[in-house]
């Protein structure tokens, strides 16, 4: 091979290399800056191939994917006092990638230090806001809402968004832990004793206006019973006098005949009397005269 093609391939590898150095690709999972002699030169790069000056200017990615921290249950004090562990974690992105490089030195365990730091701030802080039955009842999720709003400012300055904030365990510690639930117990039964007594309550009410009701309605039954046995008694009275004047003497008659089935119409009767007395006055006819 002789010197022209030698230096021919000699230039050929130095125009790669250069090519080689001089190049570099951002894909669409990371972020990536340009640095010329540490300061940021450019940003914002769309995914595909890219060129920087070699040796002068450096490239530097980080990842735009969702992190996440998780830590050691943190140790609170709720407004009435109560000491209790929180076991959290969170997530977060880098989405200025500018800032987070000017503010951590693009390290993310710096990152994730100063956001632990963050939110272990906010949880003392809004776990201090909350007695323990707001802190482990329904009001959870605006806790941990109320969590985010307040270290989301502080994630904003190291160029990151937190994503999302979720309180795994929340529990006594162990020193007050007995106490805490005897204390719930009784809560509970205090409220199940004023239930039962409401019931009662209720019950008796229930029962006296029944009683009331079954008082009334029988008395108006009663009421009504005697008005229509009188109107009925009126009535029979009319049909007995209207049969009196249309034949007073059968009408003697038959309440003579009804007189006689009652009076001597048992056995066992004993009945003493004249017989000339008026009792008698029809049976002494039988011979068919009047």
């Amino acid at each position: 091979m002789n010197n022209k093609g030698a230096g021919i391939i000699v230039g050929v590898g130095l125009v790669l290399v250069i090519v080689g150095l001089a190049a570099f690709t951002v894909n669409e999972r990371d972020l990536a800056i340009k640095l010329r002699f540490g300061e940021v030169r450019e940003a914002n790069y769309t995914p595909g191939l890219h060129w920087k000056i070699p040796i002068i200017e450096t490239v530097r990615k980080f990842p735009r994917r969702i992190l996440k921290i998780d830590d050691a249950p943190q140790e609170v004090f709720t407004l009435d006092r109560q000491n209790m562990t929180v076991d959290f974690f969170v997530k977060w992105r880098i989405v200025d990638e500018v800032r987070f490089y000017t503010s951590t030195g693009g390290s993310q365990q710096v990152a994730a230090d100063r956001l632990r730091e963050i939110i272990k701030n906010s949880v003392v802080t809004e776990f201090g806001k909350r007695t323990t039955r707001e802190a482990i009842s329904v009001q959870r999720m605006e806790l941990m809402r109320d969590m985010l709003a307040l270290a989301r400012p502080t994630a904003e300055g190291l160029g990151a968004e937190l994503v999302d904030f979720r309180v795994k365990q929340v529990e006594f510690v162990a020193r007050v832990r007995e106490s805490v639930y005897e204390q719930m117990r009784a809560e509970r039964e205090q409220l199940a004793a004023q239930t039962r007594a409401e019931g009662r309550e209720a019950a008796a009410l229930i029962t006296s206006t029944a009683d009331k009701d079954r008082t009334v309605i029988l008395a108006d039954a009663d009421r009504q019973s005697q008005i229509i046995r009188g109107e009925g008694d009126a009535k029979a009275a009319e049909i007995y006098a209207n049969a009196y004047n249309e034949d007073p003497e059968f009408y003697a008659f038959y309440r003579s005949i009804n007189a006689y089935k009652n009076a001597i119409g048992r056995q066992g009767d004993v009945l003493v009397l004249d017989p000339n007395n008026e009792f008698f006055r029809y049976l002494n006819r039988s011979d068919g005269q009047q």
